[in-house]
């Protein structure tokens, strides 16, 4: 048997050659865990949107990886002391912080496992893997966890200026076509320090960390939040609930054997071990759209209907406004559904129903973002900006939403 040769390099678009830089990092990326990252979108239904983003959890895991190898090297030239051991732990948490998504990223998100986020998820990974590689794992989960006692080890991986934010931003830019999200990622690493064990940017990055914050805001308004994402999103989550809903009350609904055990089975953190994780490990964007394309043809109206509008991009209408929908104007519209599908109550919520959204571009007391002045002193981004404006930045902006009938007029 020939022995495989750890040290590969992949070829990715954004960065160009990235390298495995140990076998651990090998042994890690070949597992089925981590394989299935290959199978996870990175946004989700967002192609629905922008054509182009089909990319995955997988590349968005190799490319935080890559940044975190040069921020790495970048500090070590400043003086900065991390060990080889502290580098390698670094390296797998960043590249397992996503690994407990499941199907569709965010989408499904508490939905196939209601009331547990992918970060409770990604822990149990991390764990269960940490057993395989006979510890090796331990101070990655330390990192993920925040509790490492370099307290800017656990920024680089999680920050308002960290590895993952700065891949995604880059990545999802290049796949959706916004360029205005771009950002300069190699040029915020190398303004990268280390002050009293807290990350820091150093003071003629400050344009750079401007961008940065500029393309964020603009990235969730324009491509995460977009409202027809975010109305196929809300399509996808109502669909598994019907199917759910429909198998609870005996009804025969094509699953595949991995969803199919969870949607019929109430799943809590605390269960997540030995079968569930690997049955976990097996859930897919596969399992949902070839159960969403026999849905189709399931003879309830809801299901078939809700499935087929995901499939022909064929949505409900969506308006964002600043205020709550009136009572008035949604009952209106909730009775003219109703009425002319001939449903039930419970039926027409799932195709007219209203939701809010919210986004923070920086919020100055969470992990704020520290500038090394030139004087020496450390300073929030946003006091020394001349660009930002802290109260803009720091401001909670919410926006209301109301989906219904393309064929109606609300």
């Amino acid at each position: 048997m020939v022995k495989s040769n750890k040290l590969k390099i992949f070829n990715d678009p954004i960065y160009g050659f990235i390298g495995i830089p140990s076998t651990l990092i090998f042994d890690i990326i070949a597992h089925p865990y981590f394989q299935r990252l290959r199978r996870i979108s990175q946004m989700g239904l967002s192609y629905l949107v922008y054509p182009g983003a089909h990319h995955t959890r997988f590349q968005h895991a190799l490319g935080s990886m890559h940044l975190m190898t040069q921020a790495v090297q970048i500090l070590r030239f400043k003086g900065v002391v991390i060990s080889e051991e502290e580098e390698q732990g670094l390296l797998c948490a960043i590249l397992l912080h996503d690994i407990g998504h499941g199907p569709f990223s965010h989408a499904m998100e508490r939905t196939i496992v209601e009331g547990v986020d992918h970060e409770a998820i990604s822990l149990v990974f991390m764990e269960e893997l940490n057993k395989k590689f006979n510890g090796s794992l331990t101070i990655a989960i330390s990192i993920f966890k925040r509790e490492h006692p370099k307290k800017f080890l656990n920024e680089l991986v999680s920050s308002q200026l960290d590895m993952d934010r700065l891949d995604y931003l880059k990545r999802d830019s290049f796949y959706t076509g916004v360029a205005e999200g771009n950002i300069n990622a190699e040029r915020l690493i190398t303004m990268l320090n280390v002050v009293d064990g807290c990350l820091v940017i150093e003071e003629k990055g400050i344009y750079s960390v401007e961008k940065f914050l500029m393309a964020r805001r603009f990235m969730y308004w324009q491509v995460y939040l977009h409202k027809t994402g975010l109305v196929a999103e809300q399509l996808l989550i109502k669909t598994l609930q019907r199917a759910k809903l429909l198998i609870s009350q005996g009804e025969s609904v094509y699953c595949s054997s991995t969803l199919s055990y969870f949607v019929n089975t109430k799943v809590s953190l605390k269960d997540f071990t030995g079968d569930v994780i690997q049955k976990f490990a097996l859930l897919d964007d596969v399992d949902i759209m070839s159960a969403v394309k026999e849905w189709q043809n399931h003879p309830d109206f809801v299901l078939s209907s809700l499935s087929k509008m995901i499939l022909n991009r064929e949505l409900l209408h969506i308006k964002l406004k600043k205020k709550p929908v009136a009572s008035t104007k949604f009952n209106k519209e909730f009775k003219r559904c109703k009425e002319k599908y001939r449903l039930t109550d419970a039926e027409t919520e799932y195709f007219v129903f209203t939701g809010e959204i919210e986004n923070t571009a920086y919020n100055q007391l969470k992990q704020p973002i520290k500038v090394l002045r030139d004087n020496g002193k450390i300073s929030d981004v946003s006091r020394i900006s001349d660009q930002l404006n802290s109260k803009t930045l720091g401001k909670t902006v919410t926006k209301y939403y109301v989906c219904y009938p393309k064929d109606t007029n609300f």
